[in-house]
């Protein structure tokens, strides 16, 4: 693997980190309304990244076509309020492992169905990594009491988070990921405060107090902002498949973590599904040394992640998750 895909990999990485460690954050906005709070934290999010776009600015914006529009609002609205609005509505009588253990089937999802939109067969050591990445989430999480309802909603959120990544992949080359962040970002604000309004009327916002405003603005700035470019950097670099991977490493990130906030445990489950997940990213993204990774043929993972990743940014552009038991603490979704 060379330096381009190594560091696609650490973006990729890095961005689920991030998501993985938030879900404290996600805690402290339990009694805060959901639409107002998606708004205020894409609209920030949007903010900071168009004051940190470079000379283009949002001048690609301008030649996107009114497909490519299209597709930016549904990225906004599947794979980021869907998604969350899903895991809501999931929870309701599902607990919080349900809706993750599907979620942790994307990387097989996403494995399959790539491949299959750009006219090729998958490759048999993503699916196999991303089979091994599936099992290891499930076993960090666990499964939990659910219903017909919950399932329902739970396969709604695997749709949304598979949606984060493919509905994005077309549009990484002609944006870059950092306006990409910013457009979509602007665009779920938006989205959240007319869905918002329409729901809830009057009480769709309301100023948060000290302790809700720092949880959004760690969502904002770094898990939305930093976690957002980071992901598709990474997509940008190694693709979609072997990026959506690393998300495996949401569950294994919260439940690294969540001892600290005093929120769960990490034993004997959660340390082999970490192995799991480690295992499946590492045979399925291509970090094995040529010879020993791939398809199994000899051919090392750079020359088959070339044929899968979008064409590079222009100069000067760069780039949902899960707490073990626990609530969500989403990427954008992701």
């Amino acid at each position: 693997m060379n330096r381009t895909h190594h560091r696609g990999a650490l973006l990729a990485a890095l961005a689920c980190f991030l998501v993985g460690g938030s879900f404290t954050a996600n805690s402290l906005l339990g009694s805060y309304p959901y639409a107002g709070g998606q708004a205020l934290r894409y609209g920030l999010a949007a903010a900071v990244l168009l004051a940190l776009l470079g000379r283009r600015g949002t001048a690609p914006l301008r030649s996107l076509t009114l497909r490519q529009w299209v597709r930016l609002a549904l990225l906004a609205a599947i794979g980021m309020l869907g998604f969350n609005l899903a895991v809501l509505a999931a929870e309701r009588t599902a607990e919080p492992a349900v809706p993750g253990v599907f979620v942790g089937c994307a990387p097989v999802v996403v494995a399959v169905l790539v491949p299959a939109l750009a006219g090729r067969r998958p490759r048999p050591a993503v699916v196999r990594g991303a089979l091994l990445v599936a099992a290891g989430a499930f076993a960090v999480q666990g499964w939990g009491r659910t219903d017909g309802p919950g399932i329902g909603y739970s396969a709604a959120a695997l749709c949304g988070e598979v949606g984060f990544a493919v509905l994005a992949v077309p549009l990484v080359a002609p944006l870059g990921p950092r306006l990409l962040s910013a457009a979509v970002c602007a665009l779920a604000a938006l989205e959240a405060a007319v869905l918002g309004a329409a729901a809830q009327g009057a009480h769709w916002l309301r100023l948060p107090d000290a302790v809700e405003a720092a949880a959004l603005g760690w969502q904002a700035v770094v898990v939305t902002v930093v976690g957002f470019v980071c992901w598709y950097a990474g997509i940008q670099r190694i693709g979609a498949e072997r990026a959506t991977l690393f998300s495996g490493l949401i569950p294994v990130f919260a439940a690294l973590t969540a001892p600290l906030a005093g929120t769960g445990g990490y034993g004997l489950a959660q340390l082999g599904g970490s192995l799991l997940v480690g295992a499946g990213v590492v045979l399925g993204s291509g970090l094995l040394p040529r010879g020993h990774g791939g398809d199994g043929s000899g051919r090392g993972g750079p020359r088959e992640a070339d044929a899968e990743r979008p064409a590079p940014a222009a100069a000067g552009e760069h780039g949902s998750g899960w707490t073990s038991r626990r609530r969500p603490a989403d990427m954008g979704g992701c």
